[in-house]
């Protein structure tokens, strides 16, 4: 049992403050680090990227499309070589500010609407993929499990990539294994009790009940959690207790 606990983090910009990062910090394994493109900026990078050094914790890029307004939530018109070409310069820039602090990019986590794009947009995918191999085919590309993971598998495959597959314990799913849409009700999960349950159901490889329905078994390598309140600051702590309770 060996569930990598990741959170997206370094999201402040200039004088704006969002999430709890040196909190949440010491409870997780990865660090999704925002690259400039839909959040932060060269002092927080660094301050983040100390951050996570300090605390043993690996550092992924967390790559967007250009989207500082939306928060990168907002899916844009950009072509495969454009995708491919932003991921190159935010996981370089990333990159450059880790070797300052005596670390490294550890692996690759896109950020909001690019994340789920290249899940439905298999161009997109490959783009993505080609980036990661162009600048470090070592990189793991984390992305989001679902009921049948076999066509990102034969694309890593083909290109020579590794994948870790994301869950998520604050969210709910469709049948197909993707997250159900934060404009419907039952969406995001907020109680910290029922956060952790989810986290260890999929940490023990037992199904959840999808949306419709249908128990749905996902493939976990990683679990996403999120530290922007004092709650999910509790409901990380408790994951982080359940499973080592779990792996003892």
């Amino acid at each position: 049992m060996n569930l990598l606990l990741n959170c997206d983090i370094g999201e402040s910009f200039g004088a704006w403050t969002m999430g709890l990062d040196a909190e949440v910090m010491p409870f997780i394994d990865c660090a999704n680090v925002a690259c400039g493109f839909h959040a932060s900026d060269p002092q927080i990078m660094r301050r983040t990227v100390a951050l996570a050094a300090q605390h043993n914790v690996r550092i992924g890029a967390h790559p967007a499309y250009p989207d500082l307004v939306g928060f990168g939530r907002r899916s844009m018109a950009c072509s495969p070589s454009e995708v491919e070409n932003m991921l190159l310069y935010q996981i370089g820039a990333l990159d450059g500010i880790c070797r300052a602090e005596g670390t490294v990019v550890s692996y690759v986590k896109p950020h909001g609407a690019l994340y789920n794009d290249m899940m439905r947009q298999p161009e997109l995918l490959r783009a993505v993929m080609r980036a990661i191999k162009a600048y470090d085919a070592t990189l793991p590309l984390m992305l989001m499990s679902t009921r049948d993971n076999g066509a990102s598998q034969a694309l890593a495959e083909e290109l020579g990539i590794t994948l870790w597959f994301e869950v998520f314990a604050d969210r709910a799913y469709d049948a197909a294994g993707m997250l159900v849409s934060r404009s419907l009700p039952g969406a995001v999960h907020h109680e910290a009790e029922t956060v952790a349950a989810q986290a260890l159901t999929l940490a023990k490889g037992e199904p959840l009940t999808a949306s419709d329905g249908s128990a749905l078994v996902l493939q976990a390598d990683t679990l996403c959690v999120h530290g922007d309140n004092a709650g999910s600051i509790a409901a990380v702590q408790r994951i982080r207790q359940a499973l080592r309770e779990l792996a003892a």
